[in-house]
């Protein structure tokens, strides 16, 4: 599934199943809420944090998963293209910074 087709299935999700997208500002808090859990989860799986028994039994991917989804319903709700923002920036990332991680002696 490309990027436009998961517009398209959240779009669809929403209308038969969420009733309505929450507002912008609803969804910016439940995106910063769900980038939140991520972080935790990388805190205490692969940073220097302790793992509480609670955390052992979170799931990385259903996390990113939702901050993927929070992310699609914004796009969405704003008019912006995904598909077509990413590639952009793909092609930008690319020409911009190609050489300047293949000379990063820090990667080495």
């Amino acid at each position: 599934m490309d990027i436009k087709n998961a517009q398209e299935v959240v779009d669809h999700w929403i209308k038969n199943h969420g009733v309505r997208y929450f507002n912008e500002l609803t969804n910016m808090a439940q995106l910063t809420e769900e980038v939140g859990e991520v972080a935790r989860i990388i805190a205490r799986r692969y940073g220097e944090q302790s793992e509480k028994p609670s955390d052992k039994d979170k799931d990385l991917g259903e996390e990113l998963a939702d901050v993927l989804f929070v992310v699609l319903c914004l796009a969405n709700q704003t008019g912006v293209n995904l598909q077509d923002a990413f590639d952009k920036k793909l092609a930008v990332k690319t020409e911009r910074d190609h050489d300047r991680h293949q000379n990063n002696q820090k990667l080495k």
